[in-house]
Order: C-alpha cells, then sequence, then structure tokens
C-alpha cells in the first residue's frame, strides 16, 4: 500500500528558461532527507503541460534515481482523456505507480470514468493511482464508483483533492482492501488524515517537510493534541501557498530561501505576487 507523505515536485526553471535539472536534483534529495515518502513526478505541480518530451523524460530520470537512492517510492503523472494513448504511456513507464487524473473536459460520467479505469487497469503492468480533483476536470466521482475501482487489481489509490466532503467521509469509512486514500488537497490533509486517509501528495510538503512527516504520524499514533496543533499550523502555510496559482508562490518562496535558480514559471502563469511570497514566508 502507498503511505505517507509524497512530495509532487515542482520544475526549477534556470534564468534561460531552460529545466534546472541540477536544482531538481537537490530539491528531490532534500524532501527525501527530510523524511517524505516518495516523489511524484510530472504532476500538476511540476507544470507538465508546459514540458517538452525530452524535458519530461529528464525530469523522470532525476526524480527515479533520487528516489533509488533514498529507498523511496516513485509516481509519474500520465494520462489524457484517450485512454488507448494513456495505456501506451503506462507501457513505457518505470515507476512504482502512475497518478493518472480523471478524464478531463470531457466529462464523460461515473460510468465512463469506471470504463476509461477499467481499460487502463487491465492494460498496464504499473499499479494506478486514480487523481480525483474536479474542479480542474469538471468531473465529480462519488464514493461507490472510488469503491468500485479500488477493488481493481490494477489500482492502488486515489489522490484526493476534493478538500473534505461527504464523498471523502463515506469513501475513508469503508475503504477496499489495499487501497490508499492519499490527501490532495494541502488545506484538508489533517482532517482527512484523522479519518484514515494513508498519506498524502502534497505541494506545500516541499516546505517543512519534517512536520508534515510528523503530522502524518501523529495521527496514525493517535496522539491527537499533537496532530491538532500541527494540523492548524500547516493548514495556514498551506492556505499562503496556495493563495495564487499553484505552484507560484511555493516557487517564490523556495527561491528567497535559495534552493532553486529561479522563481519562474511557463506561460500561462506568471511569478507570484511579492505579497503573497512575503506573507507565506511569514507564515513558516
Amino acid at each position: 500500500m502507498l503511505a505517507g507523505i509524497h512530495v509532487p515536485l515542482i520544475t526549477p526553471f534556470a534564468a534561460d528558461g531552460s529545466v534546472d535539472l541540477a536544482g531538481l536534483d537537490k530539491l528531490a534529495h532534500h524532501v527525501l532527507d527530510q523524511g517524505a515518502s516518495g516523489l511524484v513526478a510530472l504532476g500538476t505541480t511540476g507544470e507538465i503541460a508546459t514540458l517538452t518530451e525530452a524535458e519530461r523524460a529528464a525530469v523522470v530520470e532525476v526524480a527515479a534515481r533520487a528516489a533509488r537512492e533514498h529507498g523511496a517510492t516513485l509516481i509519474v503523472g500520465g494520462g489524457s482523456p484517450d485512454p488507448r494513448a494513456t495505456a501506451e504511456t503506462l507501457r513505457s513507464l518505470r515507476a512504482d505507480a502512475a497518478l493518472v487524473t480523471v478524464p478531463s473536459f470531457v466529462r464523460p460520467g461515473e460510468r465512463g470514468v469506471v470504463a476509461y479505469f477499467e481499460a487502463l487497469a487491465a492494460a498496464t503492468a504499473v499499479p494506478l493511482v486514480i487523481y480525483h480533483i474536479p474542479y480542474r476536470t469538471g468531473q465529480s466521482v462519488g464514493a461507490e464508483t472510488l469503491r468500485h475501482l479500488g477493488g481493481l487489481p490494477m489500482v492502488a489509490g486515489v489522490k484526493y483533492a476534493s478538500g473534505l466532503d461527504a464523498t471523502a467521509v463515506s469513501l475513508l469509512g469503508d475503504l477496499p482492501e489495499d487501497f490508499s486514500v492519499l490527501a490532495g488537497d494541502d488545506v484538508f490533509v489533517s482532517p482527512l488524515l484523522a479519518l484514515g486517509a494513508a498519506g498524502g501528495i502534497l505541494a506545500s510538503a516541499h516546505l517543512a517537510t519534517r512536520d508534515f512527516v510528523e503530522l502524518a504520524g501523529a495521527w496514525g499514533a493517535g496522539d491527537v493534541a499533537r496532530a491538532r496543533a500541527l494540523g492548524a499550523r500547516l493548514a495556514r502555510l498551506s492556505g499562503a501557498l496556495f493563495a495564487e496559482p499553484n505552484p507560484t508562490v511555493l516557487k517564490g518562496v523556495l527561491h528567497a530561501q535559495g534552493m532553486i535558480a529561479t522563481a519562474d514559471v511557463r506561460l500561462p502563469l506568471l511569478p507570484a505576487g511579492r505579497d503573497s511570497v512575503e506573507a507565506a514566508l511569514a507564515s513558516l
């Protein structure tokens, strides 16, 4: 089962606009040294839509090497609304799991979502993590649908990025065997852990990584007082980091800390405003 805090890596850029692979390597080792259980390459935080195929391959290579050296989990983002193209991507994927978004833009309905993931589960040798993020995909998926998909042999879990809602409560109250719920909406990681989530895929965990790891451990150990205090503080940090489109504020903070060479993002994103970056720094 997938468990613990996984960091969906940003893609740092050099001053000339190229991918800063050395900076990415430094960041990957840093979060793993701080206790992260794994890395996610080519997630939305990594600005995957603006990377070339060659850049994507290089990013995965750097992340895979760091994960191997630390004995950590590597999850790689891969998927499109076309199940044939997604299956082809999965066949060549070298990772512990693939993060596949519920088909976006098409809005196929829940029956279509089920058919999509059933087709992928039959075609892949890599375990699948369903990425449930309705505000990006335009497609909600209910608890019964997620439970059904969680019963498929090649579906390992779900990145649940829809806050704390009735679907999350219902799903966590009756999970399929060997199916992990990983919090994906950073502000809500603490209550989801309290309800039984196995961990999280959290952009915010680039920062205060040890604290996010401790938060998961505190809920797992039943240390409610410690978990509540940590959760409240980390929710404020996450709120500040998501004050502008992800990962713009996060990159601004990492640059201010000297962790990456620039705070640059690629269009259509624009760099975060100074006030947002300073507010996030203050919340640390």
